[in-house]
């Protein structure tokens, strides 16, 4: 193949790379040919060096390298582009075991960190401590990848690419890139300025613009002064434009349409994507049907937005969803309304916030600035600081980690939006036969009606999850200690247990405290968050819609919670889910979605829910 030929293959498969890492044009030939001869050359342009500091002069931000021009390099010279090699690839919660594995991988990370201590144990773990210094990030894009596979990746790049300093005016960008048919990832290094030989390469660490420049001063932490700490963290609920932003357009339905609904009284016939449903909806007043154009309810696996569509075409048909509903199964918004139930009144000897059953929470992307505020004056006040980060909307504790590194938090808004949730240091746990007292989480069925009037009910059996190992505050990249989602992990056990069972095991480890008491403050719980989030119009909160009934899954646990020197169990709510995995409810509660479908469609009481409001 000649190198015309080469060169147009590789645009084929490379050019939407190039335009979106903002690679120059005049660049990609020679990138072509570096990468298709394996040319490592940036030592005819660069030199690294080491920085020499008297220990008392270095501060925690100053950093160990730098890299020198060695050349000219003109910006307009096609041959100035680099490869730039990565030393390690890695996931968040395999660092140690990585370190502990390769001994050799130990070795160059301690001598590109310059750390000195002895034994193999102590080096791990402040290489683990040192790692966000040095460490960049990027995610696979596209819907032919899976969720798992589109989990941001985390790596070092070789010796002189993390040698390269920060500048807020650099000389210099340094852009992941995926060579595809080798399938290895690089960094390619190229000149936005002219450089002169003896000049100091720099490249900026958080590119983009932030509408807030405090958010890209918080997310520099690892490497420049940051001298708002002592700033207020008070949070604020947004605008309307937030509330919007990032999701799709849903209209509202048309209410005076839907004042006289004809309500068949034959078997409803029920079209659903959700092949549980069609499994286990087993009632004689329902009839599965598969075209929804014949169907008297849909249950959707997808979001629906087309309301006003829907009741005005078809004013008789139910859907399983209400407008506006992700203003609390999204996690960043469930924080902002949940906030709506706050007292106002902080404990700022320990920096308690309200309501007591929301963990607080802040938004990375947005919030950072307070975020470090608080976390910062937590850290003066002796305060446990662990925090556990999760995507605004993924399951299953995909791309969730828990940490107390100040440096690692700043990094992760490169990552995407999440929010940073403080982490239940104090759980109240489950002891185990033959392992000790684990964590556990509680899953609610929770069935929305109505809304303008709000008609909330309960499912009574809930479900829970257990972690697969005794808990203690340490060993955060141990997924069977902190985590309690062992169906989706690989090769773990899931241990079981039935609602009742665990009632009574309950009334045995925990005889001072009825469970009766607990559930009580659990309802109310719900109570309160579905008072704020239909208490404000969309798209502030949830919108009326007579067609519209609604299932969802909340996740809470128990913490143990100081009031007046008495000690109480508080619940805490982590997340409100949209469609859950119901799987399990009808292997344990056969007649569970008759129940659902009777409540929610057929106006009758069941036995199984409790109405809450």
């Amino acid at each position: 193949m000649d190198g015309v030929s080469n060169y147009n293959a590789f645009l084929a498969v490379h050019k939407p790379q190039l335009v979106l890492s903002g690679v120059p044009e005049h660049y990609w030939h020679t990138l072509c040919k570096k990468l298709q001869d394996q040319i490592f050359d940036s030592g005819l342009a660069f030199q690294l060096v080491q920085i020499d500091y008297e220990d008392s002069e270095r501060r925690p931000y100053d950093p160990l390298w730098s890299v020198m021009a060695i050349c000219d390099i003109d910006v307009n010279d096609p041959t100035h582009i680099y490869l730039i090699d990565h030393a390690w690839t890695f996931k968040v919660n395999n660092i140690k075991a990585n370190l502990r594995n390769v001994p050799s991988l130990l070795e160059r990370m301690c001598n590109l960190m310059q750390i000195s201590c002895d034994g193999t144990e102590e080096k791990i773990e402040e290489v683990a401590k040192c790692v966000w210094k040095y460490a960049n990030t990027y995610s696979i894009a596209g819907d032919e990848f899976s969720v798992e596979d589109r989990v941001p990746v985390w790596y070092i790049m070789d010796e002189l690419g993390s040698g390269i300093t920060h500048s807020d005016n650099p000389n210099f960008r340094a852009v992941p890139f995926i060579h595809v048919p080798t399938q290895i990832t690089f960094t390619i290094l190229f000149p936005t300025k002219d450089i002169e030989e003896g000049d100091t390469i720099t490249r900026n660490f958080v590119e983009g613009q932030y509408q807030d420049p405090l958010q890209r001063e918080a997310m520099l932490i690892p490497w420049k002064c940051y001298e708002h700490f002592d700033d207020d963290f008070t949070q604020e609920e947004p605008n309307r434009k937030y509330f919007l932003e990032g999701h799709l357009v849903e209209s509202l339905p048309d209410l005076n349409n839907l004042e006289n609904r004809n309500i068949s009284d034959q078997p409803l016939k029920v079209f659903s994507e959700y092949r549980i449903i069609n499994e286990h909806l087993t009632s004689s007043h329902f009839e599965i049907v598969d075209n929804e154009n014949d169907a008297d309810i849909l249950w959707f696996t997808s979001h629906f937005k087309a309301f006003k569509e829907l009741s005005i075409d078809f004013p008789n048909k139910f859907v399983n969803q209400f407008p506006f509903e992700y203003v609390f199964t999204v996690k960043d918004l469930l924080a902002i309304v949940a906030r709506r139930c706050s007292d106002k009144k902080v404990n700022m000897s320990q920096l308690g916030t309200s309501p007591l059953w929301l963990p607080t929470t802040f938004n990375m992307k947005t919030e950072l600035p307070k975020m470090v505020a608080y976390y910062m004056q937590r850290k003066r006040l002796g305060l446990d600081n662990h925090w556990i980060c999760k995507p605004y909307n993924l399951a299953r504790s995909l791309d969730t980690y828990i940490t107390d590194n100040l440096d690692f938090l700043c990094h992760l808004p490169l990552t995407g939006p999440k929010i940073a949730q403080k982490y239940i240091e104090a759980p109240v746990l489950f002891q185990r036969p033959d392992i000790g007292a684990v964590k556990f989480d509680l899953r609610y069925v929770i069935l929305l009606k109505s809304v303008n009037p709000t008609e909330v009910y309960i499912y009574n059996n809930f479900f829970l999850r257990f972690a697969n190992k005794a808990f203690e505050l340490c060993d955060f990249d141990d997924y069977e200690k902190h985590f309690t989602v062992m169906n989706y992990a690989e090769g773990v056990s899931l241990y079981r247990l039935l609602c009742d069972d665990f009632k009574r095991a309950w009334s045995e480890q925990y005889g001072d405290f009825k469970w009766s008491e607990v559930e009580k403050s659990i309802f109310e719980m719900f109570k309160d968050l579905f008072e704020a989030a239909t208490s404000k119009p969309p798209p502030f909160g949830i919108a009326q819609s007579p067609q519209s009934r609604a299932l969802y899954a909340a996740d809470i646990m128990l913490s143990w919670h100081e009031h007046n020197g008495e000690k109480t169990i508080q619940p805490k709510l982590l997340e409100v889910n949209w469609m859950p995995d119901c799987n399990r409810a009808c292997d344990y509660y056969s007649d569970f979605y008759n129940d659902i479908f009777s409540l929610l469609f057929l106006n009758k009481q069941v036995d199984t829910c409790t109405q809450i409001i």
